[in-house]
Formats: C-alpha cells, structure tokens, sequence
C-alpha cells in the first residue's frame, strides 16, 4: 500500500519522493534533470542510434518503468481486501493482521532515500532492475508464505524492494526525456497513478473471490511474477543508464536509528493490546524518543563531516516546511487508520465478500482522482491553501456523515447508501493529495529542494506505518470490549465509529496545521524554476510530489 519527485538544485545530488499512501502509489526519488539535446551531447552522441530509434526505446522505457511504477501502486492497495480472508485461511492474528501492510510501508519508508541515493551513485537503471528482480522474488514468497510469519517477513522484503526500485521511475524520466516533452509523460504518470488507485482493490476483490486453482488470496501476489519477469528482461535492454554528477553519499546509520525509533514506537502499539499492554511497551515507546535525540545528534555531526545526512535538519527552520512535514505525517496516519479499518467492518463486521467490498470503493478512488486534476489545475492556482484546508475539512465531514449512517442503517447498510460519505471524503482527498508536496515544498531553498522532497514522501509513509499500527488502540480495543459484551459483528461497526470519529478528529487537527502553509505556493523553492513543465502527478493516494527541471544540471549518462 505506499508520488513524481522534485530535483535538487545545482549543487544538491538528488533524493527520492515517498508514495503517498495506503491508496496509491509510492514515489520515486528525486532525479538530476535530463540529458542535453542532440546538438549539446557528449562525444558519445555520435555513435547514438538513429533518432527514430532512440524515440522508440525510450519510449519503450517508459513504458516498462510506468508499469513497475503501477505494480507498486496496485500492491499497496490490492492487500487490504484481502486481509480478513488471509486472517481466516492462515490463522493469522490481528497483530499480524497489521503487519502485514505496517511491515511494506515501514521498510519502504526507512530505505527510500538511500533507495533514491544508491541510484545515483551506482546507476539507476541497475537499481531499478535490482528492485524490481527483487520485488517480484518478493512477491513470490508472499505467494508461497506457508505462515503469517512468512508471510509478514516476506512482506517487509516486498517493501524494501521497493524502495530500490521506484526511486528510480521518474529520475529515468527524467534522464530519458527533454523538458519539452515531460508534461506529456507526467501526464501519463498521473493517469497511472489515477488507474492504479481504482484498480488494486477491485483487482484484490476479483482474484481473492475467483479462489484461482485453490490458491484463495495467494494470486493478489502471484500475479506480480510474470509482470515483474516481463519488466526485468525488457528494461535491461531498452533502459539508459544514467548517474548523479555529484550524488550525496550513504548514511546508513542514519537508517538504521531512523528504522530503530520507529520499530520501537511501532511495535508495542500493534502488540500491545495482544500481550495486554505490558511495561515493556511502554518502555520501547520511551526509548524511541531517546533513539530520535540520538538521530538529530548524529545527523548534525554528519553534516559537519561530509555534508550527506539522511534527514538536512536545516529544512526545519522553515516554518511552513515542518507544518508540512506534520501534516503529511498525521495525513498518513489518518489513511492507515481508515483504510484498514473500512476493510474488517466491510468483510468481518457486515459480512460482505470481498469483491461487493471492493467495488463499494469505486466511487472514492473516482472521487479522489477526479478532485485531484481539479484541484491543481484550477482551484490551487486560484486560492492556494484554502483548498487543501478545505479538503481537510470536506473529509473530516464525509467521516462523520459515515458515522451517522452505519449507525442509523445499521449491520442492514447497503453499499449504494455508503457512496454518498465515500464521495464525499474521497473529494476531500482529492483536494488535498495532489497540491500538497508543492504546498510544504513552496518556500524550501532550491539546494535542498531533493532533500526536502524525499523526506516529505518518506514521513508520509512512516506516518501510515503508525496509523495502522494504531488500530489496535482506535478499532481492536474497541471491538474486543464490545464482543465480551456479547455485540457480535456490530462490535466491528462499533470499532468502526471509533475509528472514523479519531479520523474526524486528525482532519481538523491537519485544518489547523494548514494555516503553517504558504498562502499560496510559489513558482517552486527559492523562486521559479528555470523552465517548469507541466505539474508532475500525485499519488494515492496519492502522489508522489512534482517535479522541475534545472536544465543547468545534466545526469552523467554511461
């Protein structure tokens, strides 16, 4: 279940983007701007193909890395409608129940900018068909898991995979193609993004209810395998290489305190209720606070000795950008919370199959995509930060009119009566998802604009991480104390209200953090770009931020 990418300045190497959420797709990292035209290549220009022929393959390139950059996208939201009938097949708990999705989106998030670096530095088409060979051996023991156990860990390799590989989607993009012609290719990004949102839960819905040769819920990964086989054999022939000029080294470290503190904040919120709130967890939960401190304490250092930290901690003088960075992490949070649980009270709580259930969810991904294109084409333009405010505020209220009417039709609810909440939220998203990264980005000093851009889609990604380990607090506790009091499936419409008045809740609290942002976003960060193509897609649920060229700066083609 995790957005284009925003370069670096002319002396920033690049970072990646981060996928926004359980909806939609993960982002690729944030690339150098792309080659010179013919006339100011390098010498190995002369011996390049015919131009007809390198249209035709890069072109071809393209459409290999949109559909890895679909396969992700799908993953992400082809799990949910599947979960209750893994949890009823496997035995599975609901611990592992969260982890399942938390496990993707927490490893994805912590390698996502040492994804997008490890492209620069060694190549990214070799990263891209590294990710992607590992992503579809991934997706294969997903397939295979013969535990939840299995199934979990396989799913956290799934997400790792997947740091290494999407970073590079749109800095190939962008070492592919010339400025002129990037508005049509984001374009077709954005129309992937759009595609993948609607498809991954009715896809999950069809194979999971299909029960293919017996295999139940196994083919949502399976199928992965000869798309992924596909894209390794055809990218390594058609794909350029390229590399950052001056690409940021490794800060390894810094993954690992990042993965530590949010291991121990995450953790003991999805166990916790299991083991009944031992002193343990609250202990872990303490400790990655102390693992924060120890974070910004290397992170300075790091930046005294070589200038490549993970996280550039000068970004958060900015006001508007440590708004932002708040308001796509709690954003995260709200959609790990409601789409997990929109799932158990469709399937566990009305009973519902899992198709009827994926295809009640067609109305909010058309809702979402269509707000989106709006939202940056016409509305943000016109009034700026009100119309992500709005969207805060038009969700929170879909929430609600959700809360009233699973109350009011009860476990009798129909899906057609449920359309009207979800359309509401989903054009609420919509309004916010899309301008959102331009928003936080609009005031970040040119040089860090890479850092800033992958550090954005990699908290959105954390912060979805602890929205779904929170279930067990906002839906699990709430459901278990309702069952012991003899509620039966509407303990899980019970759960479900509580989830939905929490989300509510963090809506308004995002409204709020809002008014941090720019009043209405500048040209892009320290000024106008030099040249800016059309606006880059969002994704899922999301997007993946947006991109600018600095034609100034040219990747090193090998």
């Amino acid at each position: 279940m995790t957005s284009p990418t925003e370069p670096t300045g002319p002396t920033e190497p690049t970072e990646p983007t981060g996928r926004t959420g359980p909806t939609g797709p993960t982002a690729p990292s944030s690339p150098a701007t792309p080659t010179a035209p013919a006339a100011q290549a390098s010498p190995a220009s002369a011996i390049a193909p015919a131009p007809s022929a390198t249209s035709r393959r890069r072109w071809f390139a393209l459409a290999i890395v949109m559909v890895a950059a679909f396969m992700d996208l799908v993953d992400v939201t082809i799990v949910n409608v599947a979960l209750p009938t893994i949890q009823h097949d496997e035995g599975a708990t609901t611990g592992q129940i969260q982890w399942i999705t938390a496990g993707y989106a927490l490893a994805f998030a912590a390698l996502l900018i040492t994804g997008g670096r490890l492209g620069d530095i060694f190549g990214r088409k070799r990263l891209f068909l590294l990710g992607i060979a590992g992503f579809t051996v991934a997706s294969a023991l997903c397939g295979l898991a013969a535990n939840p156990e299995m199934l979990v860990a396989s799913r956290v390799l799934q997400g790792g995979m997947a740091a290494l590989m999407v970073p590079q989607v749109l800095s190939i993009v962008h070492a592919t193609f010339p400025a002129h012609e990037r508005g049509k290719v984001f374009g077709l990004f954005g129309a992937i993004v759009g595609l993948g949102a609607v498809t991954g839960p009715l896809l999950g819905a069809l194979l999971t209810e299909w029960d293919i040769a017996g295999l139940a819920w196994r083919p949502i990964f399976l199928i992965n395998l000869p798309v992924g086989i596909a894209a390794l054999l055809l990218g390594s022939r058609v794909i350029s290489e390229s590399k950052a000029p001056k690409a940021l080294k490794l800060d390894l470290v810094g993954v690992v305190l990042v993965t530590l503190a949010m291991l121990a904040l995450v953790y003991p919120l999805t166990q916790g209720r299991e083991n009944g709130w031992p002193l343990w967890g609250y202990v872990m939960m303490a400790a990655s606070v102390v693992i924060v401190a120890a974070l910004v304490a290397y992170e300075k250092a790091k930046i005294r000795r070589d200038g490549s930290p993970l996280i550039e901690l000068s970004l958060f003088k900015v006001k508007s950008f440590a708004a932002g960075i708040a308001v796509q992490t709690v954003f995260g949070l709200t959609m790990g919370i409601f789409f997990l649980t929109w799932t158990l009270y469709m399937q566990l709580g009305l009973g519902w199959s899992a198709l009827r259930a994926g295809v009640t969810g067609v109305p909010f991904s058309i809702a979402v995509s269509l707000a989106a294109g709006l939202s940056v084409q016409q509305l943000v333009p016109r009034f700026g930060r009100k119309v992500l405010q709005a969207g805060a505020l038009t969700m929170a209220a879909g929430a609600l009119v959700y809360v009233w009417e699973s109350g009011h039709y009860g476990l009798g609810i129909s899906s057609w009566q449920m359309a009207l909440p979800l359309v509401v939220m989903g054009l609420g998203m919509g309004l916010i998802v899309a301008p959102l990264t331009d928003a936080v980005l609009s005031e970040v000093p040119r040089e860090h604009a890479g850092s800033a851009s992958g550090l954005i889609n990699t908290v959105m990604q954390m912060g979805n991480a602890l929205g779904l380990s929170l279930v067990s607090v906002v839906f699990f506790n709430v459901v278990e104390d309702h069952m012991k009091r003899g509620a039966g499936s509407a303990a899980f419409a019970d759960g479900f209200h509580s989830a939905l008045l929490w989300v509510a809740g963090v809506l308004v609290a995002i409204f709020l953090l809002m008014f941090a942002l720019p009043r209405k976003p500048a040209a892009g960060p320290a000024g106008p770009p030099a040249e800016a193509p059309a606006e880059a897609p969002q994704g899922q649920e999301q997007g993946r931020g947006t991109a600018r060229d600095e034609d100034e700066r040219r990747p090193e083609l090998v």
